[in-house]
C-alpha cells in the first residue's frame, strides 16, 4: 500500500484535463504506474500494459466534457456549457 501513496496525488493535481486527448494521456500514464505498483515483481511489464490499457478504456468511456454539455445555436454552431 505504501507504493500508492505516492501515485494518488500525482494523479490528483493531473485529473482535471481540458480534453480528450489530455484524459486518455493521463488515463494510460495513471493506469501503467498503478498497474506496475501492484504487480508482482516478475509482472511489471504486464501490470503496466493492463494498467494503461484500463486507464486509456476509462478516460475513454468518460466522454468528451464530462459534466458538460454540448448545445446548438440557431445558426447552427455548437457550445458546451454546464448540463442544467
Amino acid at each position: 500500500m505504501k507504493k500508492l501513496a505516492w501515485i494518488l496525488p500525482v494523479l490528483g493535481l493531473v485529473s482535471a484535463c481540458d480534453t480528450m486527448e489530455q484524459r486518455q494521456i493521463t488515463g494510460t500514464l495513471g493506469g501503467a504506474a498503478l498497474g506496475m505498483a501492484v504487480s508482482g515483481s516478475n509482472d511489471k511489464a504486464k501490470g503496466a500494459i493492463i494498467g494503461g490499457l484500463l486507464g486509456l478504456g476509462g478516460a475513454t468511456a468518460m466522454g468528451p466534457n464530462p459534466g458538460n454539455c454540448t448545445y446548438q445555436r440557431p445558426d447552427g454552431s455548437q457550445y458546451e456549457a454546464p448540463c442544467p
